[in-house]
C-alpha cells in the first residue's frame, strides 16, 4: 500500500501539462496516469479543478480557498457567541 502524497498546486498544473503532452502523443489516459503516478480519479479531479490554470493561478486559488475557510470558521464562532450572549441577556442561563 502506498502512502498518500499531497501535491502543491504548481506540481498539479505541471503534471496536467505533461498529461496533455502525453495524450497529444496518442497515449491513453490509463498510461498517462501510470506515468504520472496518480490514479485516474485523481487525474480527472485535477482536470476539473485546475484545468485551464497556470501554476501561479492555481497557488492563488488554493490560498483563497484556505482564507475563505478560515473566515467561515470565524463567522460561525462569532454567531455562536452572539447566540449565547442573547440567551444570557434573556435570563435563560
Amino acid at each position: 500500500m502506498s502512502t498518500r502524497k499531497r501535491h502543491t498546486p504548481e506540481q498539479v498544473v505541471r503534471k496536467l501539462a505533461q498529461a496533455d503532452r502525453l495524450l497529444g502523443e496518442g497515449k491513453d489516459v490509463a498510461d498517462v496516469c501510470r506515468e504520472l503516478q496518480v490514479s485516474e480519479p485523481t487525474y480527472y479531479r485535477w482536470r476539473n479543478q485546475f484545468g485551464g490554470l497556470k501554476a501561479d493561478d492555481a497557488k492563488r486559488l488554493k490560498d483563497l480557498e484556505r482564507e475563505n475557510a478560515t473566515l467561515k470558521r470565524l463567522l460561525a464562532d462569532a454567531e455562536l457567541e452572539k447566540a449565547a450572549l442573547r440567551e444570557i441577556a434573556k435570563g435563560n442561563f
